[in-house]
């Protein structure tokens, strides 16, 4: 019997590459991350190096700046209400106002999930993990963003079916969009638009096709995530819990460091689709809310009739015979019918009392006429 040498199998390294290390730590972006590498400002086990191409190990020693590359933070996530007049990026080529200029100084260093120009505003999801920022902006995971856009014009519905279907603008193929007129305001319209792609200025393009142009755009919702009454400029962190269940994240320990320090990343589930928690039907969307009904959590009230309601009346245990009495137990003398008034109840009004008086009040001895026999008087005074 002989024995074939098995394949030669290329050497794949071990590890993350570099950049994906320093993003999944806070330190950078992807991109940025390959920026200050080219730069010389990153050194593996006392080495600079100069190129991204670099696979690293929980290892390896990283140094950044000349400080050693901290234990990467749990992951977390915010919800930023960016105001017009706002770029988001680090830094500016025009030295104009960024969203990381407002954000609070305690807040670590962040990243957007994808972007909003500069005259649009709304929410904006900002995280300090890579990975999550990956994650959320790939096409594939299908998160629909909820616009409110404002166009100048008096438009009808039909005017929009090109959109719902998808166009082809300059070369860009644009996926179906949910329109809806809601209302006309003087010269201008109210529209809510969504889409699950995001483009570069995608809806600005896409109403300029239209013969529309946009004079205000407002994100009010990114998945599951909404807007709601966060003030413009305010920042709101998302609960961890919440956060958990959206992105479909394994447990609680898969966004916390590691016991090692290692450079551990939070785990998404492949079989749990972002924006719905487990154990929901397929076909589910993100941003739907389970409704009240059949299969949806009970929502009838104690006495309300409702379906799924408890019952308004409770067996009483204490009667005579009943199924939950204890063994041994004396009857419960004051079940079924009562038959008369009660041992140690109060009396009834009493004879003469006049109408209204409290029960038990003493009559009133000065009502009626009063009598003339034999009243001693006094003697009066000569």
């Amino acid at each position: 019997m002989s024995t074939q040498p098995p394949p030669d199998t290329p050497d794949t390294p071990e590890g993350d590459r570099i950049a994906k290390i320093l993003s999944r730590a806070g330190v950078a972006s992807r991109r940025e991350a390959e920026r200050m590498i080219e730069a010389g400002r990153v050194s593996v086990n006392g080495k600079v190096i100069d190129s991204p191409a670099l696979n690293v190990t929980d290892s390896d020693r990283i140094v950044v700046d000349g400080k050693p590359l901290a234990a990467p933070e749990p992951a977390r996530l915010w919800l930023y209400h960016k105001p017009s007049g706002r770029v988001t990026t680090e830094r500016d080529e025009l030295d104009r106002p960024t969203i990381f200029d407002d954000l609070p100084e305690e807040m670590p260093r962040v990243m957007s999930v994808g972007r909003l120009d500069l005259n649009s505003e709304g929410l904006l999801l900002l995280t300090n993990d890579g990975a999550i920022k990956r994650q959320l902006e790939l096409p594939s995971t299908g998160w629909l963003r909820k616009y409110r856009v404002r166009i100048k014009g008096r438009p009808k519905d039909e005017d929009f079916e090109p959109l719902r279907k998808g166009i082809t603008i300059d070369g860009d193929k644009f996926q179906p969009m949910i329109v809806s007129v809601d209302r006309q305001q003087g010269a201008n319209a109210w529209l809510t638009i969504g889409l699950r792609e995001g483009k570069n200025r995608e809806i600005r393009r896409a109403m300029e096709e239209m013969g529309f142009s946009v004079n205000r755009l407002i994100r009010i919702s990114y998945g599951p995530f909404q807007l709601g009454t966060l003030k413009a400029g305010a920042v709101e962190e998302i609960r961890r819990r919440v956060m958990r269940d959206q992105l479909g994240l394994d447990s609680p320990d898969d966004v916390n460091t590691p016991p090692d320090g290692g450079h551990a990343k939070p785990r998404l589930r492949r079989d749990v689709k972002p924006g719905v928690k487990p154990g929901t039907k397929p076909g589910a969307t993100p941003w739907e809310k389970p409704r009240s009904g059949p299969g949806g959590k009970p929502s009838g009230k104690p006495g309300s009739g409702k379906p799924g309601g408890k019952p308004s009346y409770r067996p009483d245990a204490r009667s005579s015979g009943g199924p939950s009495a204890k063994p041994g137990a004396k009857p419960d003398t004051r079940s079924g019918p009562k038959s008369g008034p009660r041992s140690g109840a109060k009396p009834g009004p009493r004879f003469g009392a006049k109408p209204g008086a409290k029960p038990g009040a003493k009559p009133d001895t000065r009502s009626g006429p009063r009598p003339q026999g034999n009243r001693p008087t006094k003697p009066r005074r000569g």
